[in-house]
């Protein structure tokens, strides 16, 4: 699966409402609402994970992946060492990352693209990646709106 910076991953992209993800990768195995009333949606077979924001009329704006098929560049991302595809991705430009650590986990934030890498013992664990926030403070949808 293709991550798109800054519009989503594979055929999935920001702004999405739930039937027109559904037209693409079916019936999710889970369905549930967050704590701010976002829908979630899970599919277990892409190992990923979508979240809906309520406060923007249900569009995709948020993605949570760890499949090991995910790559950005050509570069696969998962189950790989971090310093390895920090590496890679300078080659493309992307130096620039916020360090946070939890406990054994570490994220490596950037905000340019609105992603998180998340490593555990130094390998990439999980991928996440977020709508862009344009400079008008609004969310920079790339799927086209239904007229």
């Amino acid at each position: 699966m293709k991550i798109n910076l800054k519009s989503g991953i594979d055929k999935l992209l920001f702004g999405m409402k739930q039937n027109d993800v559904t037209a693409v990768f079916g019936k999710p195995d889970k369905n549930y609402k967050d704590e701010d009333d976002n829908v979630i949606f899970v599919y277990n077979a892409h190992k990923i994970r979508l979240t809906f924001y309520q406060e923007e009329d249900l569009k995709l704006g948020y993605l949570v992946a760890s499949s090991h098929d995910l790559e950005v560049f050509g570069f696969k991302i998962i189950g790989r060492k971090i310093a390895d595809i920090k590496k890679d991705l300078a080659t493309k430009g992307l130096t620039k990352y916020t360090q946070e650590t939890f406990d054994t986990f570490e994220n490596y934030f950037n905000e340019e693209n609105w992603f998180i890498l998340q490593t555990e013992f130094d390998e990439v664990v999980k991928f996440e990646i977020g709508a862009i926030i344009n400079d008008k403070d609004e969310f920079d949808w790339k799927f086209p709106a239904k007229k």
